[in-house]
Order: structure tokens, then sequence, then C-alpha cells
């Protein structure tokens, strides 16, 4: 399982990477690999609000369905368009192409309280 040392990390298995004044988004390995094969994800509009451990899109796998949560609140300002064709790209390469959206963070101090690699690694080892 992959946890790439320059990412910030939710509890609920998101990923978050500053570019900028932005924060690109995602799905852990972990939370992939848990969903198995995903099928579809439902993500949020560009200009779409949201606030930190809201409720950001949903991704649908052969096991289940799975509510993906904000790691920071802000504006969405651009989505990952790819994965309503390929939603596999989750799976395949979750911190690459697999991203979900970019957030405009109202607060970028959210964005320091999130884990970091280690601290993740430990909650995903216990």
């Amino acid at each position: 399982m992959g946890i790439p040392p320059d990412l910030r990390y939710t509890a609920d298995h998101e990923w978050a990477r500053l570019e900028g004044s932005k924060a690109r988004v995602g799905l852990t390995d972990f939370a992939q690999e848990a969903l198995g094969d995903i099928v579809f994800a439902q993500l949020p509009s560009v200009g779409d609000h949201v606030v930190r451990g809201g409720e950001l899109g949903e991704i649908e796998s052969t096991k289940s369905v799975s509510q993906v949560y904000a790691p920071v609140g802000g504006t969405v300002v651009e989505v990952n368009a790819s994965l309503n064709e390929q939603p596999e790209r989750i799976n395949t390469d979750p911190y690459g192409e697999g991203w979900l959206c970019v957030i405009e963070p109202s607060a970028p101090a959210e964005y320091d309280e999130l884990l970091d690699a280690a601290g993740y690694r430990l909650l995903t080892e216990s």
C-alpha cells in the first residue's frame, strides 16, 4: 500500500496535495483497495462550495457505494472529467490520473491540520 510522503490525509481515506493555493484531492490507495473495482464516480461540479468533512461525492464499486468527504473546505475549481468514462483510474493510479477534484481552500490552515504520511500510516495499521 502506497502512502506518498508529500501528501496530507484524512481519517476517511482521502488525500490532498497542495499545488500553489489549491488542493488536489483523491482517494488513498488504502481506500481504493478496500472498495475493490470502481465502476462509477459521482463528483462535485465546478463552482460547488464544500465544507471540510462534508460530502464531496460518491464512489461506486462492485462491492459497495461509499461517500467521499472534502479534506478542506472551499470552492471546487476543477474536476477530473476523465473519471466519467474511466472510473477505474482511481484503482490503477489513485495518486495520479485517478484524482477527483481540485479545491480552492477558503481556510488554507485546514490543509496543515490533515494527517501527514506517518500519521496516516499509523491509522491504517491499527
